[in-house]
């Protein structure tokens, strides 16, 4: 049986200091680089370029990704029955500043396709998860979308991965 072995109040950082410390922790943990997106009820297509992605479960095949509240496609994310994860490749990281930056037009050129029904496909992707809505979580400021995989098509392409607040290539 472990204990919580209990912290002096004096040696506890402040709420502000704490958050800085997390997000330089954060910032030192390498992720992938993934951009996920779906069309809202008018048909319009909405993205969102996501490092929080991981796998959950392979039978059945379940992901997951989170999404800020305050995220301009956050509504159509919360209504969609499915949605699309794209891998985004090193090649291609400036899609994912682009589908990070708060109001830029993310699908005004000629990178993405639509798929059978009717969502934003990343042509260039390394790896695309095709998912319909499993469940969805409410935590803190984010909400966890959890997705069942329905198909999966893979690429050569090594992927983006960030680290530091940069985009860095896979070294084989």
């Amino acid at each position: 049986m472990t204990h919580a072995v209990p912290r002096a109040e004096a040696l506890a950082p402040s709420a502000e200091e704490l958050a800085t410390r997390f997000r330089e922790a954060m910032a030192s943990y390498p992720s992938g680089v993934t951009i996920v997106t779906t069309t809202d009820d008018q048909g319009a297509w909405r993205g969102f370029t996501a490092t929080s992605f991981c796998s959950l479960s392979v039978a059945p095949p379940l992901v997951l990704v989170c999404l800020a509240r305050t995220a301009q496609c956050h509504a159509a994310f919360e209504k969609a029955d499915s949605w699309v994860v794209q891998v985004v490749p090193h090649r291609r990281a400036d899609l994912a500043t682009r589908f990070a930056t708060r109001g830029a037009d993310k699908f005004g050129r000629d990178d993405f396709t639509a798929n059978a029904a009717g969502h934003p496909v990343l042509k260039e992707a390394a790896a695309v998860m095709e998912c319909e809505a499993h469940v969805r979580h409410d935590v803190a400021d984010h909400t966890i979308l959890v997705g069942r995989v329905l198909d999966v098509q893979e690429r050569e392409d090594a992927p983006a991965v960030y680290f530091r607040r940069g985009f860095h290539a896979l070294a084989d």
